[in-house]
């Protein structure tokens, strides 16, 4: 079902489910397009019906043939095998696509679908004193992109950072504070001072080992609520979240609420007290757990041995929180695939708890970013920094524009819009699930599936419309029948399609590839025929249409993935 003219489609399965006598449903679910636009625009497999019919594919596609006719938006209706295909009308694009597309403006697709229903989206989720790495880009990316996503769509949607604020290692932070920092030094560095305190930390602990048990005693001080652990605690917090504000300013990244694993501490008692009431837990080898037997899970570890509790603790309550502070239809959690075991035993735990809402929770899972060969480990400080991936992605845009076009007005802006949104299609420009290898040369590529080259199609349609100015003449939308423009047209038309799949499967990649494809089929369009023929007046009008709408489809989905549509380039 990716990829079809929603209304036209509907059309088809409407007349296909009347001749069949079956419900329009059912056929809506069947048909799908062709591979190769030469075998239809729509297609029916009726192979599925071969069974309740008791005739072969290909006789039921010819008898269904044959009682739709021709209908007023198609063409001709063909049955190849067991296919029964139905090439559109250049017309019925306009009719169905082109105008409603207009009309709508930077607005096609947007819908009120999700009315009512509440999403929350735990995305980025920094850790406190530590670098904004790269390897936080796919969370940070694919869970913005969902927020404006689902927006769009009509939902309430709920934004958390999850921040990583809790542990032994903030402790030792602290105790690394103690011995090396100064005030000075680190309001001046910032996170990059604390990083560097943190490993020199690891590498005098190497040798000695008491440095560890400091740090366990001023994590405990944290726990305690101790005056000047706390007020430490709270500096480093500070620092770490204005340094990560200029970088989600940067991408556009936006949350509505902060609470992290700290936030959640009061709230263990109670977590642990619920599943000790509902004989949840049992001991093992001094620790207590809930067996997930049944799930074919490893055992959940609530509390260590010495008590302590973990970060799978803090999970479930923070999920019964979401629950009863925002009532949530979908709760999903952005995180990389390691985390796999960790979500399906949080899940398993929270439906033997006896929550049906646990069905509601989904691990968005997402492969790895890396930056070339450079691995990325806090601990020793061999880390590429988010910000310095920015900065870099913009400082190559500038190179390459001053080769291009150096005298573009305002530079520097439109190099950010570009360098950034380059790092940012990177992110969101296949299956989330596949791993990135970082590529200078492939991402800011002007060529190709890149966010470069949706811009510079964006600007291509804003430099058209505007050395064309008003055309008063009534369009001729004859002119728009030819492959090239039915090819424009059945994009835009497959658009709203993509940005409800991208919510339906948490995949923001089908709104990169539908735009990446009408940027595509747009610039084909306009190599091959002239948009403004001044002695045509009712011809170019119709191509300022179509061109009008690119822009606007192209603004919107390039927004939807927090990437900035520059005018020029």
């Amino acid at each position: 079902m990716v990829g079809e003219n929603l209304e036209i489609a509907d059309k088809f399965a409407a007349d296909v489910a009347a001749a069949a006598d079956l419900p329009d449903a059912e056929i809506r679910d069947m048909i799908e397009t062709p591979p190769d636009p030469q075998m239809g625009d729509l297609a029916l497999p009726c192979f599925k019906l071969a069974k309740t019919m008791r005739r072969s594919p290909r006789d039921i596609a010819a008898g269904l043939a044959e009682k739709i006719g021709t209908p007023d938006y198609a063409d001709r209706v063909a049955v190849e095998g067991g296919y029964l295909n139905i090439y559109v009308r250049p017309e019925a694009y306009v009719e169905t696509v082109l105008l409603p597309a207009a009309e709508a403006g930077t607005e096609w697709g947007k819908s009120d679908e999700g009315q009512g229903r509440t999403v929350v989206i735990d995305y980025s989720s920094i850790n406190i004193a530590k670098p904004f790495h790269i390897g936080h880009l796919s969370s940070t990316a694919i869970g913005s992109a969902l927020y404006k996503i689902y927006g769009y769509l009509g939902y309430n949607v709920v934004g958390v950072n999850h921040l990583g604020d809790w542990g032994t290692q903030f402790g030792k932070m602290i105790a690394a504070y103690k011995h090396w920092g100064s005030d000075e030094e680190i309001e001046k560095g910032g996170v990059d001072a604390l990083m560097q305190l943190y490993v020199r930390f690891h590498t005098e602990a190497e040798a000695d080992d008491s440095l560890n048990e400091e740090g366990r005693m001023w994590f405990r001080r944290i726990e305690e609520g101790d005056e000047e652990a706390v007020r430490i605690f709270g500096w480093f917090k500070d620092l770490t979240l204005r340094e990560a504000a200029g970088v989600y300013e940067k991408l556009d990244v936006k949350f509505d609420s902060y609470a992290g694993e700290s936030f959640y501490e009061s709230m263990l008692p109670a977590v642990i007290a619920e599943l000790r009431e509902k004989n949840l837990l049992e001991e093992s080898e001094g620790a207590e757990i809930v067996r997930l037997d049944e799930y074919d899970l490893s055992p959940m570890i609530v509390l260590k041995s010495d008590g302590a509790t973990l970060y799978a603790t803090r999970d479930l309550a923070a999920a019964e929180y979401r629950k009863r502070t925002y009532d949530f239809d979908r709760n999903l959690y952005v995180v990389a695939y390691q985390q796999n075991l960790h979500f399906r035993q949080l899940f398993a735990a929270l439906e033997k708890m006896g929550y049906e809402w646990a069905r509601d929770c989904e691990h968005v899972a997402f492969g790895m970013v890396s930056l070339e060969d450079q691995t990325l480990s806090t601990r020793h400080g061999n880390v590429v920094l988010l910000k310095d991936v920015l900065n870099r992605a913009v400082e190559k845009t500038i190179e390459i524009i001053d080769q291009k076009n150096p005298g573009l007005e305002n530079k520097e802006e439109i190099a950010a819009q570009i360098g950034i949104g380059a790092v940012l299609y990177s992110a969101l420009s296949q299956s989330r699930i596949k791993d990135i290898t970082f590529n200078w040369d492939r991402v800011l590529n002007f060529d190709g599936e890149t966010g470069p080259y949706v811009q510079y199609a964006h600007t291509r349609c804003v430099s058209v419309l505007g050395r064309a100015g008003e055309i008063g003449a009534e369009p001729d939308f004859r002119v728009l029948d030819n492959p090239q423009a039915v090819a424009v047209m059945k994009l835009i038309g497959q658009f709203p399609e993509a940005v409800k799949l991208a919510a339906e499967r948490n995949e923001p990649f089908y709104v990169t590839r539908s735009i990446t494809e009408l940027a595509q089929a747009f610039n084909r369009y306009y190599y091959d025929h002239k948009i403004i023929t001044p002695d045509d007046p009712a011809a170019t009008a119709a191509r300022l249409v179509l061109t009008r709408v690119v822009r606007d489809v192209l603004r919107r989905g390039l927004a939807l993935l927090g990437i900035r549509a520059p005018e020029k380039m």
